[in-house]
């Protein structure tokens, strides 16, 4: 994106993200999460990035640390029942500075594969990126912490990658030379997400669910 916003938002520094996606964490008395988009312009349409995997074998990066926070989470919502808990803290100088590093990558032509971690957290993004790129995943290594919750929490401020292994090491020097916290989670390729402890689930059946759902539901017979 060319620039950054020049005005605060609820009085709020701006930040300005890489890409136009995701969402934002605001509670209210009416217990709802509106969703704020934006927008912007590249100075080089060439170089832009998709939330898809593009290549067999790219190494699947997260940037940004885990701490696996559940409040007000969709996990907790719609796996639990609960909607309480405060949501995850927002840092913004980290925000600002993890956002800038992924849209320095692809301003440099350096990355295409990227999405932003929001709600349902790590393995949301995941699947969207497999579903988006109609091919899968084998992940390795997860950050440290209970499994539900290292998996669907939302942390902020966090990017997952992929890039060809040339790239990613590369990429994961610049990072660490800059004080951004990087992890390498596994590789792209397959028809199935696959995670550490083997468990699987193929691309087409993710697919099925995520695009099934709302025509059943105006399928179905009122109530």
């Amino acid at each position: 994106m060319k620039g950054e916003p020049q005005e605060t938002f609820l009085g709020v520094s701006p930040v300005a993200p890489p890409h136009a996606r995701g969402s934002t964490h605001i509670t209210s008395t009416a217990s709802r999460r509106p969703t704020i988009g934006g927008g912007g312009l590249l100075d080089d349409c060439t170089r832009h990035a998709t939330i898809g995997f593009r290549r067999d074998d790219d190494v699947i990066l997260l940037i940004g640390e885990t701490a696996g926070w559940l409040g007000a989470s969709a996990y907790l919502a719609e796996i639990c029942g609960r909607e309480e808990g405060a949501p995850p803290p927002v840092d913004l100088e980290r925000e600002r500075a993890h956002g800038g590093f992924v849209r320095a990558a692809i301003a440099a032509g350096r990355l295409d594969s990227v999405h932003d971690l929001s709600d349902g957290g790590l393995a949301v993004a995941l699947a969207e990126m497999a579903m988006a790129g109609n091919m899968g995943a084998s992940i390795d290594t997860l950050p440290d912490g209970p499994s539900h919750a290292v998996l669907f929490g939302e942390d902020q401020g966090r990017y997952l990658l992929a890039l060809p292994e040339d790239q990613a090491e590369r990429l994961m020097a610049d990072a660490q030379s800059a004080g951004i916290f990087v992890t390498k989670l596994g590789r792209t390729g397959g028809d199935a997400l696959i995670l550490p402890d083997g468990q699987a689930i193929s691309v087409t059946a993710l697919k099925q669910a995520h695009e099934s759902w709302l025509p059943d539901y105006m399928a179905a017979e009122p109530a």
